[in-house]
């Protein structure tokens, strides 16, 4: 018999398992909701993105059913061939509106709306300036792009200055790029100095506002709106999958850069375009973010609760921001020792260490929604501060 040629890949999980970094993946089996069922069991869930409790609202699924009988499951191709349908557009037309920009164009996830623009705009003679703590997708768009990539300290707006006048006088464009909220931390980009900073150097800004859509500014409408920047950031990037409760994600500026990424962004060119019902259900989460925003005010007051109940219970929440709030841990066998622990005592929250975050800052990652009750919330603290003592965690 020869020799697996693959056997390298089983001395590397045993490796995760002898370092704490293992995982298996948990089942959900049931609605995304704040209490779920994982694994068999009923518990409170403090993992998921759904900030605004819209993944399963009525009228969402009422949205895709509706459009699932009139359009059928699948659009039968990619957008640049027969695949663009009048929900496409429709729904690229109400993002462009709820950002107050001319256009958006739609990608199949939040991960190749990053990774399709950066590469499909930048190339060898052009320069990026990246946040060291940006997301994975911003990191493989500017390796595809194959741009000189220059990173700065994590929101040190005074150093990516530097970086920038320190490439003055070298040919290429510059791209000054950031997450709007930081998906590990839950802290927020310091865009105005930022803006400053690419305007002062004729760069093009770009910030992904994942985490930000649906959470800050006016209705959701992200960082730009948070700050009042309108006009000033060239890219946005968003996502439909957190917040907007459903799949996906967009770009968003004017109308000739989304024009060029028509033509140019290898993932929108590539791949089969959105499900009608995926389609039709973001449309109608943008006119519930439009309609009902008291249900960011309430995810808002749930976040300030739940956060400052953990700082009491004497828990490290780190530089949090926004509803992502972390509980510092340092080690990563200790982070999924208390995420387990968590889960015995019936709340679902995640262990994440290296190479996600830092070797040494390893965290169980929370996140509420505006759908948890108070109720489930202090119950969700009692567990933790109980796990937190069991696992060492918290002083007993």
């Amino acid at each position: 018999m020869p020799s697996d040629p693959l056997a390298y890949l089983s001395e590397q999980l045993e490796s995760f398992k002898q370092s704490g970094s293992y995982f298996r993946l948990r089942e959900l089996q049931s609605a995304c909701e704040p209490i779920s069922r994982f694994d068999g069991r009923e518990v409170i869930n403090l993992a998921s993105n759904n900030y605004l409790g819209l993944a399963n609202h009525p009228k969402l699924v009422e949205a895709a059913i509706e459009a699932t009988r009139k359009y059928g499951v699948g659009s039968g191709a990619v957008r640049t061939i027969s695949g663009t349908m009048a929900l496409h557009m429709e729904l690229e037309r109400k993002i462009a509106a709820f950002k107050k920009v001319e256009a958006s164009v739609v990608f199949q996830s939040g991960f190749t709306a990053n990774a399709g623009a950066v590469s499909a705009i930048l190339g060898p003679e052009d320069h990026i300036i990246s946040d060291e703590l940006n997301h994975a997708s911003i990191i493989d768009g500017c390796r595809l792009s194959k741009a000189k990539i220059h990173i700065f300290p994590h929101k040190d707006v005074q150093r990516a200055g530097e970086i920038l006048a320190e490439l003055t006088n070298q040919p290429g464009r510059k791209l000054l790029i950031t997450d709007g909220v930081f998906s590990m931390d839950g802290d927020i980009a310091p865009l105005p100095g930022l803006v400053e900073v690419a305007e002062r150097h004729g760069a093009i800004m770009m910030v992904d506002d994942a985490h930000a859509s649906g959470v800050l500014g006016r209705n959701g409408r992200g960082t730009v709106d948070h700050f009042g920047l309108h006009g000033r950031v060239h890219i946005q990037v968003g996502t439909l999958s957190k917040a907007v409760g459903v799949l996906g994600g967009y770009v968003c500026g004017s109308r000739d850069l989304i024009e060029y990424l028509y033509h140019r962004a290898r993932p929108f060119l590539f791949s089969t375009s959105h499900p009608p019902a995926v389609a039709a259900a973001c449309i109608a989460a943008f006119d519930l973010l439009e309609r009902e925003p008291e249900r960011m005010e309430q995810l808002w007051k749930n976040t300030e609760y739940f956060k400052s109940q953990l700082t009491a219970a004497g828990f490290d929440t780190g530089c949090s921001e926004t509803p992502i709030t972390p509980v510092m841990v340092g080690e990563t066998r200790k982070a999924h020792e208390f995420s387990r622990a968590l889960f015995d005592g019936g709340v679902l929250a995640t262990g994440i260490g290296y190479p996600t975050v830092p070797q040494g800052k390893a965290r169980v990652r929370t996140i509420v929604t505006a759908t948890h009750t108070r109720e489930q919330l202090d119950r969700a603290l009692e567990v933790f501060v109980r796990a937190g003592k069991q696992t060492g965690v918290l002083a007993s």
